[in-house]
């Protein structure tokens, strides 16, 4: 089902063994658009201490009627979780500190890192093996990230390949795939009261220094598009009428593959 994102925020996060806190924002793979963790605003019992948690760990059913996200981890392993400040840059080298606590496959890389987000064994358990790792891990693993934060990247400027179109306003999610679906465009005075959603796959570059988002349509076609109605669910209906619209391959031909990669800049 598609989900919009703001509407998990305040979402209940549940260990095994109690209550983490509530869902804050999330972090997505800005390669892929697949979200790879939830920073989650703990309460008194960790100071309200903001972590994150994989998608990787919610391997039970969500409770989408009681707004709770049960997660296969307990307490203490949250609480001795690296600390990591989630107001800052997280690099993969904090991505790396955080799957070893917590065993969790990653989800990049080649050689022996790599590993899908579905399991397999991803650290080694006796200290040749792990220094052998190490050395790959420096090798292979610079300190950088391909993580951006969706309430970062709410407000970015959104341009049609012949003028600018918005903000980004909010994110649809396919609940299914822990994936971004559609950014939702607020269209100010361009086309006052109206919302547009613009795929992943339409997007031809992202300025990540500049906040800018650059999409391969024209602003004729987007005033154009299927009306979009926040306070409705995306119905598969409503995806191939605007998919139709724009005259793009159907949504079933590229939903099993991962968004194209955005260039960097701009173009």
């Amino acid at each position: 089902m598609l989900r919009d994102i703001n509407g998990l925020k305040g979402y209940t996060i549940h260990a095994t063994d109690g209550e983490l806190g509530v869902v804050d924002e999330f972090y997505f793979d800005d390669q892929s658009w697949n979200i790879r963790y939830l920073v989650v605003r703990t309460g008194g019992w960790l100071s309200s201490r903001k972590v994150l948690i994989s998608v990787a760990a919610l391997k039970r059913e969500p409770d989408w009627r009681s707004r709770s996200l049960p997660v296969l981890l307990t307490r203490e392993q949250v609480r001795n979780s690296p600390d990591i400040d989630t107001d800052k840059t997280v690099t993969r080298l904090h991505e790396l500190e955080l799957h070893k606590h917590y065993a969790w496959p990653l989800y990049w890389g080649e050689g022996f890192y790599a590993a899908s987000m579905s399991g397999g064994t991803l650290f080694p358990e006796n200290p040749e093996a792990e220094e052998r790792a190490g050395a790959t891990q420096d090798r292979e693993t610079p300190p950088q990230t391909h993580l951006q934060s969706t309430s970062a990247v709410t407000g970015y400027r959104l341009h049609a390949a012949d003028g600018t179109i918005g903000h980004v306003e909010n994110f649809i999610l396919d609940d299914a795939r822990w994936a971004i679906r559609y950014l939702v465009a607020g269209t100010g005075n361009w086309l006052p009261g109206r919302q547009v959603l613009v795929s992943p796959h339409w997007i031809e570059s992202v300025d990540w220094e500049t906040s800018e988002v650059f999409v391969d349509l024209t602003r004729l076609a987007i005033e154009a598009s299927p009306q979009y109605d926040p306070s409705r669910p995306v119905s598969e209906d409503y995806e191939s009428e605007l998919y139709d619209h724009y005259g793009r391959p159907k949504l079933e031909n590229i939903a099993g593959r991962a968004a194209a990669a955005p260039r960097s800049g701009r173009r």
